[in-house]
């Protein structure tokens, strides 16, 4: 479990012809009854005058899946984001909150300060406050004011303005925060745990009664949230690792037998290495947590690195944090422990991997190597997201104002084949996107490095 606890929130299914499947968000309008509407301030916003078919149709979905057999059903579908004709808010009765949650991630600034200006700027919402440092701010903290101007040059700067922590989620406090403030948006950024506990304060809110929108905004470096292409700040840290690739192969090349590893996020999930290392096309070999590997023997990675030292006279090897950790458990101190997000608690495999490939060589007296071991993660989670996170931050942001303001809750948006969606917050929660090692970007990655499978 991660930041929050778990909600068994009932998705709204919607059937249609040809095994058409819409799985809906929660809306105010299913637990409070005829609330009033406003014309959406936008119609009479001169920046949007020139866009033809502003207002996103009300019934208008995304597909899940875009390939599709001619015969096959048309599948799950998603509510389509963007601005809808009516709104449920008026401009003056606004309260927001923004909180962000667990680790770093490029761009977080990026979607505070998008959600400000959105709201102000495209919805005329003036009051609007950021909780400060994660879940247990909403309880034992001040808040931020939060303006177009505050907010000004956030973008520019690495990390959030508001503050960050793991844990700390007491549901019922955090709603009598709500509450007591006043407060009837609340914009949560964060990943699966964070998610999970936005999930159980839309329950909480819904249970009360309350007129209160809680949209997400899913946060991974990691890029192992589903449903949704990619997430905020993966383009980032997958452009900021290939400098530390680059240090590894100078550092590799410029001695005889030089090895240069490289350790990258992904506890879980190894997309960040694979992309960086097809990316590169300097690294020999990338070792990722779905794809096992062993050291010793025929086909393990001494000999191939042995190999491939007699090939080049230099290697460089990728390794994502969450690799190989059951060829260490038996030295793990910190086995089965977790953090304050209930994340599994791993042991420094880029340092282990180092010194048993040095102990491996020392022990051939006949080939001397010299190693240099690299971990740029805090590095690569604190800098500034680049132009494409940039332009992806302000259109996940967007997607929250314009769902809140339609009165949608309980959902999380991200974009689905490239269209920015609605999706219900168990289904960005309830597994992990991982790489697939049967899949053809895998295999490409493989014939790049030349690198054994291992299997």
């Amino acid at each position: 479990m991660g930041d929050g606890g778990c909600a068994a929130t009932n998705t709204k299914i919607e059937e249609g012809e040809g095994g058409y499947i819409l799985e809906d968000v929660p809306h105010l309008n299913d637990y409070l009854h005829s609330l009033p509407t406003y014309p959406n301030p936008l119609q009479d916003n001169p920046a949007y005058s020139v866009v033809k078919q502003y207002f996103v149709d009300v019934d208008d979905t995304v597909a899940q899946k875009i390939v599709v057999h001619k015969n096959g059903d048309r599948g799950i579908h998603f509510r389509r984001a963007g601005p809808r004709q009516k709104v449920y808010f008026k401009s003056d009765e606004v309260h927001a909150c923004i909180v962000t949650c667990g680790g770093l991630c490029p761009g977080l600034n990026t979607v505070i300060r998008e959600i400000v200006c959105g709201l102000h700027y495209m919805y005329g919402v003036s009051k609007i406050i950021g909780i400060d440092g994660g879940y247990m701010g909403f309880y034992s903290k001040n808040t931020i004011t939060l303006t177009p101007k505050v907010v000004n040059d956030i973008h520019k700067r690495g990390g959030t303005v508001l503050g960050t922590s793991r844990g700390g989620h007491d549901t019922s406090k955090i709603v009598d925060s709500i509450q007591d403030r006043g407060i009837n948006q609340v914009y949560v950024i964060g990943g699966d745990g964070t998610q999970k506990g936005a999930a159980v304060i839309y329950e909480e809110v819904r249970r009360r009664g309350l007129k209160v929108s809680v949209a997400g905004i899913p946060k991974t470096i990691d890029n192992d949230i589903p449903v949704i292409d990619r997430s905020f700040g993966f383009d980032t840290a997958v452009e900021e690792a290939q400098r530390a690739i680059n240090a590894a192969h100078v550092e590799a090349e410029s001695t005889e037998n030089g090895i240069g590893v490289v350790k990258l996020m992904g506890r879980y999930s190894g997309f960040i290495a694979m992309y960086a290392t097809l990316a590169s096309r300097d690294v020999d070999c990338c070792l990722i947590p779905e794809s096992p590997f062993f050291l010793e023997g025929k086909g393990g990675l001494f000999q191939f690195i042995r190999k491939r030292l007699k090939e080049n006279g230099h290697m460089v090897i990728v390794i994502a944090e969450g690799a190989g950790q059951d060829l260490l458990t038996e030295s793990m101190q910190s086995m089965g422990q977790q953090d304050a997000s209930g994340n599994k608690q791993l042991q420094d495999v880029g340092f282990w991997i180092s010194h048993r490939i040095k102990d491996h060589f020392a022990k051939e007296h006949n080939m001397a190597i010299t190693l240099k071991y690299i971990d740029p993660t805090y590095m690569i989670r604190a800098i500034p997201s680049n132009a494409s996170d940039n332009v992806y931050c302000t259109l996940l942001a967007h997607s929250a104002v314009h769902g809140a303001m339609a009165g949608y809750t309980g959902f999380t948006c991200g974009p689905v084949n490239g269209r920015h969606s609605y999706i219900p917050f168990n289904r960005i929660t309830e597994k992990q996107n991982k790489v697939v090692i049967t899949d053809r970007m895998w295999a490409r990655l493989l014939s790049s490095t030349n690198q054994p499978s291992f299997l």
